[in-house]
């Protein structure tokens, strides 16, 4: 019996939604971060000042993949920990480093001044910026970008910590954000995330 024209039309066309939808979730599994790039309601752009007085925008960096994330300079471990560690992304990703810019935002402009944010990431490596604010709009920044942090008083008066979010963006060279990564992925997963990245500029 020969199949009906009107049946192999449906049958191909499930066929190849079946195809899309299996070349979709293997791009998805491909990166170790998670793929958040059809969000499109926040995280899309900033306006911040650089650790060396210069108005940012994301789109000064296009043509770069570029991570980012939101901390300060008293944090204990996170902060440090996440510099250090795409610090090595930076060694790991070789010629491909020039193609990567990491921001780091302050959350506490009322302390972290320019001169000590500079000094700060330029320990973890030069081509390191840090962004701030003024204190009045860092709380409208930390919803745009869906940031969670919270001033945690001390016992030494006048002083206090901060409890943050910690993960990070990523975003193509397009200035698109695709990724979020935890903070639980190694150096070598954040560098083949990016190099994934770079690859379809």
């Amino acid at each position: 019996m020969t199949p009906r024209p009107g049946l192999c039309r449906v049958l191909l066309c499930a066929l190849l939604w079946a195809l899309a939808c299996a070349a979709t979730a293997a791009e998805t599994a491909a990166f170790h971060g998670t793929e958040i790039g059809r969000v499109r309601s926040y995280a899309q752009d900033f306006a911040l000042t650089d650790h060396d007085g210069r108005r940012r925008t994301l789109g000064d960096f296009r043509g770069k993949a570029v991570v980012l994330f939101f901390g300060y300079l008293q944090c204990p471990n996170y902060c440090p920990m996440t510099l250090a560690r795409m610090a090595e992304v930076m060694h790991l990703l070789g010629e491909d480093a020039r193609l990567v810019q990491v921001l780091f935002v302050t959350v506490d402009p009322e302390r972290d001044t320019p001169l000590a944010l500079k000094e700060y990431v330029s320990n973890f490596h030069p081509s390191f910026l840090a962004l701030y604010t003024t204190p009045a709009a860092t709380p409208e920044l930390a919803l745009k970008f869906r940031i969670y942090y919270r001033r945690v008083p001390s016992s030494t008066p006048g002083y206090y910590n901060i409890d943050h979010a910690v993960f990070s963006y990523a975003y193509d060279p397009d200035g698109r954000l695709r990724l979020r990564l935890s903070d639980a992925l190694s150096a070598a997963d954040i560098a083949a995330d990016l190099r994934r990245l770079l690859r379809k500029n």
